[in-house]
């Protein structure tokens, strides 16, 4: 048996495995309620919050990108360890009082929570389309990582195209079906796939190619100096530009509406629980980033198409094993792509349905809504499918333009947990000039912004000076507020 047949048998048969466990989450639940599809039964355990949340970091991004920017960029991957270790650290604080305040007043979504606080339909509109505008970007990441997996595991026989229609139709099926359910049980297995595959993975590549981690850095110490810096001369990355990069990963991390929305979920006590657990996850990124260190001085840049492939690339051209490993290795790859896939896409669908078409069509019922949920999720799959088969951003770069315009919900969330004199006014007007300052500098000014600050940042500084300063001169909703500071 070729090896390219033996990997893609492999692959399948853990997409087999994930399709019936996304399937079988969601039997003997209500097929027809709202609140089930949202957000389940409101008392997820601490293993499946633990991969739920690791899901949304463990990703493409770290499984392919992290590798890639690694043996691209050097040093500066590192900040994908730091925002991982530390993201999650706020919802401690503020996760406990959504959760609450998500229980008594029965949100699904962050547009519910914030439109209860402000009274505004306007800014509900707002947060629903930028979230399933940044979701489909994110969402590109995560197709393009399938269809990498496939394309170079398979020597090309499986196109890129199929690769991620395949790969993404498993998780729209049942995400469509299950709801949250299919996400977080879907994300148990492919988080314990991830990580075992990532350790062996890795260390397995240092020592084949070097004699250790030790060995290896010395090499590149030696050989390219430039990529084990950051912020001097020659180095890939400005000491500003690295650090607001890991300012708006952090600050951004949970205003993400698929992590925000995991508060509804669960109970107090297990979202504390899963924060002290969370920063282990970063401890299984570091093999992932030794791969792509492990290429640099080994790999000339002319035998990948795009830094993204480096780790499918080692596997089968460097690591000299059979097919059938490599298709575990491809079915880790396809775990971390899938565990993130299938929250995103539940929570964009889940954003539109409740903050786009419930609030221009409030009479709609719940029927219709959930319909409306599920249709989104092809819709906003088809979206982000055409990006990744005819975009041409690489995987770390897609994650960091996307974070530029979540980031710019920060305002508005901590405002109304935490503010009593905040509008929504002004968290409308700071949220809509966060999001051109930041778009205007990441797409219109090809990321050059004065300083090389991180343009998220740009538009978050904006953003926060409008909110502060509006919110002095409108009127609050005083009873509003104090239950939601007091919550």
């Amino acid at each position: 048996m070729t090896d390219w047949l033996a990997a893609l048998l492999i692959m399948g048969a853990y997409l087999v495995a994930a399709f019936w466990i996304g399937l079988r989450a969601g039997q003997g639940r209500s097929r027809s309620s709202v609140d089930e599809y949202a957000v389940g039964d409101r008392n997820f355990n601490l293993i499946v919050m633990w991969f739920l949340m690791g899901g949304a970091v463990f990703s493409a991004f770290a499984f392919l990108g992290g590798p890639g920017w690694a043996y691209s960029r050097g040093a500066p991957a590192y900040y994908i360890l730091i925002y991982t270790a530390i993201g999650l650290l706020p919802w401690y604080v503020i996760g406990p009082k959504i959760s609450r305040l998500g229980a008594r007043r029965n949100y699904y979504t962050m547009g519910d929570l914030l439109f209860d606080r402000y009274g505004s339909k306007v800014l509900q509109v707002v947060v629903g389309v930028v979230a399933v505008l940044a979701f489909i970007q994110y969402l590109t990441l995560q197709i393009k990582g399938m269809a990498y997996v496939f394309n170079v595991m398979t020597d090309g026989v499986i196109p890129f195209w199929a690769g991620a229609g395949l790969a993404y139709g498993i998780v729209c099926v049942y995400v469509m079906t299950s709801g949250v359910r299919g996400a977080a049980w879907s994300d148990v297995l492919q988080g314990a796939m991830m990580f075992i595959i990532a350790w062996v993975v890795g260390i397995t590549l240092v020592f084949t190619l070097h004699d250790g981690p030790a060995d290896m850095f010395r090499s590149i110490a030696a050989d390219n100096p430039d990529h084990l810096l950051i912020g001097t001369e020659g180095s890939t990355m400005t000491a500003t530009r690295y650090t607001t990069s890991i300012l708006v990963s952090i600050a951004g991390f949970l205003m993400w509406p698929h992590l925000f929305t995991k508060s509804y979920v669960t109970k107090t006590r297990t979202i504390r629980q899963t924060v002290l657990a969370y920063p282990v996850f970063a401890l299984f990124l570091v093999p992932i980033l030794f791969i792509g260190f492990a290429a640099i001085g080994v790999v000339d840049p002319s035998e990948v198409g795009s830094p993204d492939e480096i780790l499918p690339y080692m596997i089968t051209e460097r690591l000299g094993v059979s097919g059938f490993v490599y298709g575990l290795i491809g079915a880790g790859a396809l775990a971390a792509a899938m565990s993130s896939s299938d929250a995103i896409t539940h929570g964009a669908s889940v954003s539109f349905g409740r903050d786009v078409v419930q609030p221009v069509h409030p009479g709609i019922g719940d029927a219709a809504l959930l319909w409306t949920m599920r249709i989104a999720v092809l819709v906003i799959g088809a979206a982000a499918y055409y990006l990744a088969v005819f975009g041409a951003q690489g995987l770390v770069q897609l994650l960091l333009g996307a974070y530029g315009s979540i980031v710019q919900f920060v305002p508005a969330v901590y405002g109304a947990l935490f503010w009593r004199r905040g509008t929504g006014m002004a968290a409308t007007t700071g949220l809509v000039a966060g999001i051109v300052v930041n778009t205007w500098f990441a797409v219109f000014q090809g990321g050059q912004t004065p300083f090389d600050i991180d343009p998220g940042i740009l538009g978050l500084m904006v953003n926060l000076l409008l909110f502060v300063g509006l919110s002095f001169v409108t009127r609050p909703r005083a009873e509003q507020s104090e239950r939601f500071v007091n919550a």
